[in-house]
């Protein structure tokens, strides 16, 4: 039987929840995506290789903590479990400039995987559970969305 999410009063279901932004009624996921934007912000500067083992250590930390929150809410990959949406959009931002623009293209890109999960992303999120099936729809996502931002940079002449 499913149980109602209590990230208020419990540190996984906390981040799992993006600190409360996949409470959002109305899409949890980009809620939570737009909750990632600042903390990018924060880490945008970072060397590449510091921000790599960012995603890292976030993406291992997201496959414990969204299968810990599943586990404890009874249902697999509850809307509200945004802490993929972040680590998605972390991915999609690698090594793009720190501005506006790509901020905002960065989370329209993504986004735009995250939600219509071409392949591999739907069969991904299909068949393979857990946290790591929480986690790995949205890496692929950020991944193929920083292609896309890359491919954008150098059409553009970034």
């Amino acid at each position: 039987m499913p149980k109602k999410p209590t990230p208020f009063r419990n540190p996984i279901q906390f981040l799992a929840f993006g600190f409360g932004s996949g409470l959002s009624p109305k899409a949890p996921g980009t809620a939570g995506t737009l909750a990632a934007v600042p903390i990018y912000w924060f880490i945008a500067d970072w060397p590449l290789t510091w921000y790599a083992a960012f995603i890292l250590v976030t993406a291992l930390f997201g496959i414990w903590i969204c299968g810990a929150a599943s586990r404890q809410l009874g249902v697999h990959d509850h809307g509200g479990i945004v802490w993929d949406e972040f680590v998605g959009y972390w991915i999609t931002m690698w090594a793009v400039p720190v501005d506006w623009v790509w901020i905002i293209a960065g989370f329209l890109v993504f986004r735009v995987y995250d939600i219509a999960k071409p392949w591999p992303i739907r069969t991904l999120d299909r068949q393979v559970k857990g946290g790591f099936g929480i986690m790995v729809d949205d890496i692929l996502a950020g991944v193929m969305a920083c292609i896309t931002l890359h491919i954008a940079l150098a059409v553009v002449g970034y």
